[in-house]
């Protein structure tokens, strides 16, 4: 099946794939070939993709995201995002001190409004920090 990850940026994935992990607000769901038909909303997370039935854990690939809309119809999978970070474009070192400014950012906001956005930061980078270490693991 082929696998379309879109961002505002581009077209960071438009490949055939084996299997697909994508996290939706309902859990994580694995897409195989021949998946149903499905409209979802991916939220903040890992996706994980297989590109080969045989590839094993080491042989992933992984983006960080922020969530997003999935559409799966036969063969076709795709994942329209904000953004994706992919393992390899992500500064472990710069998204911990970012990840730091947003949990302060959160302790001493003024109002709802700032602990939503705060939050959001916090969760982001999470979200980059885990496919970082994903990605490090990888390459080991």
């Amino acid at each position: 099946m082929r696998l379309q990850l879109i961002t505002l940026a581009g077209v960071k994935v438009d490949h055939e794939v084996y299997e697909v992990v994508i996290p939706t607000v309902d859990g994580e769901i694995g897409v195989f070939p021949d998946h149903e038909p499905l409209v979802s909303v991916a939220k903040a997370g890992v996706i994980s993709i297989r590109y080969n039935k045989d590839d094993g854990p080491d042989d992933l690939e992984y983006f960080a995201i922020g969530g997003g809309i999935i559409e799966i119809t036969v063969g076709l999978v795709r994942i329209l995002v904000d953004e994706a970070d992919h393992g390899d474009d992500i500064i472990a070192a710069e998204t911990e001190a970012a990840l730091e400014r947003a949990l302060h950012m959160r302790d001493t906001a003024a109002d709802q409004i700032d602990i939503e956005k705060s939050t959001q930061l916090i969760d982001r980078h999470a979200v980059r920090l885990k496919v970082a270490d994903l990605n490090r693991r990888r390459r080991r």
